[in-house]
């Protein structure tokens, strides 16, 4: 969504009104799903932590073919609730910060954390929370809203209940600041990713009948996905 008037609503207060009718997929998250099943690892016996997890509806079904623990984390309690239907394939989801992680250290082998982290300033903070449950030798795959889309004028956006748009407040982390970030939490980033617009999005564009948004928006990268090893 291109920049607007809106006043920036905090993540805590925008994911909040978003709740009740949060769920539809768009070109950002299409990608963010592109970016994790090429830069993730097999989640087969796995322990995954999705920090910042939303409704929880990436979180995938345990059992033989899955990992054999899987926990969803976010800010925002009405989220978890909008999702509890995903309780019932045996993950579990619990209300915390990114920033103050209330679990076990060297915990998880596989950690997610998916277009959230642009939502918290201080991104040191969030690194040494990421590499503090993570396992060693764990994989940890951080996407972000791209600073490009963000130079470009582009902001994460939302339309409420009453259909008026709302903007969520981001900071902007280039791809630099992961890495410094990372390097002073123990991480090695071993993967960058810069997903664009292209044509595994353009049907979004086309149901909405924005096809000339598509054409001025074609090539632009909208997500940085970045790939850590502890």
């Amino acid at each position: 969504m291109t920049a607007c008037d809106a006043t920036p609503l905090s993540a805590r207060e925008a994911y909040r009104l978003w709740a009740p009718t949060y769920g539809r997929e768009t070109p950002v998250t299409a990608l963010d799903q592109t970016a994790v099943e090429t830069l993730g690892p097999s989640l087969t016996g796995r322990t995954l932590l999705d920090a910042g997890c939303g409704t929880g509806q990436r979180l995938p079904q345990l059992g033989p073919d899955g990992p054999r623990l899987a926990v969803g984390i976010d800010l925002v309690l009405e989220m978890l609730a909008a999702g509890l239907g995903h309780a019932s394939r045996g993950c579990l989801v619990a209300v915390a910060d990114l920033v103050a992680l209330p679990i076990r250290e060297g915990t998880f082998d596989v950690v997610w954390c998916r277009l959230a982290i642009g939502y918290v300033a201080d991104l040191a903070a969030v690194y040494r929370q990421l590499a503090g449950v993570a396992c060693p030798g764990a994989q940890i795959i951080i996407s972000d809203f791209h600073p490009a889309a963000a130079a470009a004028g582009h902001v994460r956006s939302f339309r409420d209940g009453a259909g008026r748009l709302q903007v969520i407040q981001h900071y902007i982390h280039q791809p630099v600041d992961h890495e410094r970030a990372a390097a002073g939490a123990g991480l090695s980033m071993n993967a960058r990713l810069d997903l664009c617009v292209g044509p595994t999005v353009k049907p979004f564009y086309t149901d909405a009948g924005r096809l000339e948004q598509y054409e001025r928006q074609l090539g632009m990268p909208m997500v940085l996905a970045l790939r850590f090893c502890r």
